[in-house]
């Protein structure tokens, strides 16, 4: 055993404590720094906190979504691809390639669907036409694939969902903790959303699409004013339709079915506000054309200054293929109106008068302005207002006699309310925008876009005017207004086309029907009261 020396510990603990006392003045300056850092460091607010967890939470779903959030699924005949993505408005989108795009306001949620069809496979299209009696039973086929590729999207968007947030927040935070928070929040957002989306269906949606593509070929996917009432009354047998539909339109490569209108509808062109733009008479023929228009209503301001050297202009509306039936606008002059009486096939209605064309009866009344200049004289407002009362007057007189009139026409609005409760349905103009109302006393406000897309002053702003007409479906024993579709070109250099089917709420499924003969609402033939109409900026 060997000795240690005596005086050795002693010189080693010499040699060590100056070591320890160091290392305990570092341990006290460490821990003294540590305690001071989050007084002088400024804490992270909790709605900041809040805020970045949220991003992250939607930028992660939404890349979780781009990356994985799709199936594809066969679809009778066709194959489709249907993905979830972010949406302010919610709705479903149906790409029909080459015919184009189908919007449904199917539901209200921050998620829309998708629907590509990719392809058709020929297989089964073929198996359809060798054998018919299979579409029997293709709706229930349809809604049995749509089921199926629905629940799957909705397994697949979850697992997307939550797993592109949880990677974002483990790649943003660096704590598994607050990783699985993300991707815990990710999925609770999506189930609410699929709440909303099932709280919100509308499978009637579909009686009113919007068509974005070919126009020729929209309307027929959706069928004709009256099949719309009796034959779309469940979402299964408007999808199955619309498949058969498609299928057909594939197998007829070289030309697309045209439109067939229904032998019992009155189809009506309502145009307005063509302000001298040429292109307007060949777009008017090929809608009269393709949608077989039995009458076109032009409610005014078809000239820009209304002077004699433009009479040439009109000339065209002779061989437009349909009764033209008219009515005075601001920018129209007397000279225009006398010029236009004398045109072939021209109807112009003034003053009240009453006039039976293609099985419904019109009357009409002339803008009492005329403003070239764009002005807005003294008492505009009110000479409206007193010309609307000359017409509601004259519906009453036709009312009396036992002709009542189907449709009234007046240019402004304000002009146009005054018949409010004297005739089922007034068109009208003047404001350049489509817009839709049922007035207090039960008439329906028609107001028609540019059919011009503003002529010459399309070039004014920075946004070319959309060219705007509407089909009106009229019930040939009724005379009642069944559907509409509102068209709109691009303007000005663009080439784009939209075809929206609407229907009437008394035309919805389920709705009870009006009986034959009386208006849409009870009005009666009593003056209505005189209501205070919105002013108007100046004449357009």
């Amino acid at each position: 055993m060997v000795r240690v020396p005596a005086a050795a510990p002693h010189a080693l603990a010499e040699v060590m404590n100056p070591i320890r006392n160091a290392l305990r003045v570092l341990t006290r300056r460490r821990s003294h720094r540590a305690s001071t850092a989050p007084e002088l460091a400024p804490r992270a607010r909790p709605w900041t906190r809040a805020a970045g967890l949220v991003a992250v939470v939607l930028l992660g779903a939404w890349l979780g979504l781009l990356v994985v959030g799709n199936v594809r699924v066969p679809v009778g005949p066709m194959d489709t691809t249907m993905t979830l993505r972010p949406s302010l408005d919610g709705g479903t989108k149906i790409n029909v390639s080459p015919l184009g795009a189908l919007q449904l306001d199917s539901h209200v949620a921050p998620v829309r669907l998708d629907v590509n069809v990719d392809q058709l496979d020929p297989d089964r299209a073929q198996a359809l036409v060798d054998h018919p009696e299979r579409l029997s039973g293709l709706q229930d086929e349809v809604a049995r694939d749509v089921e199926h590729g629905t629940l799957d999207l909705a397994v697949r968007s979850c697992v997307a969902v939550v797993t592109g947030a949880t990677a974002l927040g483990l790649a943003v935070y660096r704590r598994p903790r607050r990783a699985l928070g993300a991707g815990g929040l990710a999925l609770t957002l999506l189930l609410a959303s699929g709440g909303t989306a099932y709280a919100t269906w509308n499978p009637d949606s579909v009686l009113e699409p919007k068509f974005s593509g070919l126009l020729s070929s929209a309307p027929s996917l959706v069928g004709n004013a009256r099949s719309i009432v009796t034959e779309f009354d469940i979402y299964q047998q408007e999808l199955a339709r619309l498949v058969t539909n498609v299928t057909k339109l594939y197998d007829v490569t070289s030309t697309l079915p045209a439109y067939q209108p229904d032998p019992s509808t009155i189809r009506v062109l309502h145009v307005s506000d063509i302000h001298l733009n040429p292109a307007s008479w060949k777009i008017i023929a090929s809608l009269v054309e393709q949608y077989k228009v039995n009458v076109i209503v032009d409610s005014g301001d078809t000239m820009d200054h209304g002077t004699a050297a433009e009479n040439g202009f009109l000339d065209p509306v002779e061989d437009l293929g349909a009764p033209y039936v008219w009515v005075r606008g601001n920018h129209d002059s007397r000279v225009t109106q006398k010029y236009l009486e004398g045109l072939r096939n021209v109807h112009v209605l003034d003053d009240g008068r009453a006039r039976t064309v293609a099985g419904l009866r019109f009357a009409g009344i002339g803008d009492p302005q005329y403003t070239p200049d764009r002005s807005k004289p003294a008492g505009a407002e009110a000479s409206q207002e007193l010309a609307g009362a000359r017409l509601a007057s004259a519906l009453r007189d036709q009312t009396a006699a036992g002709t009542p009139v189907d449709v009234a026409i007046a240019h402004e609005p304000s002009a146009a309310r005054e018949v409010d409760g004297e005739v089922p349905l007034v068109l009208a103009g003047h404001v350049h925008h489509e817009d839709m109302e049922v007035m207090k006393y039960g008439t329906r406000l028609r107001i028609e876009g540019s059919t011009g897309g503003s002529g010459l002053r399309a070039v004014e702003g920075k946004h070319p005017d959309p060219v705007q007409a509407s089909i009106l479906y009229f019930d040939r024993d009724t005379r009642r207004l069944q559907a509409w579709d509102e068209i709109k070109l691009g303007g000005l250099g663009l080439t784009t086309a939209e075809v929206s089917r609407h229907l009437p709420k008394e035309n919805q499924p389920g709705a009870t029907p009006f009986p034959t003969g009386t208006a849409p609402s009870p009005t009666g033939s009593s003056p209505s009261p005189s209501r205070a109409s919105p002013s108007v900026s100046g004449p357009p």
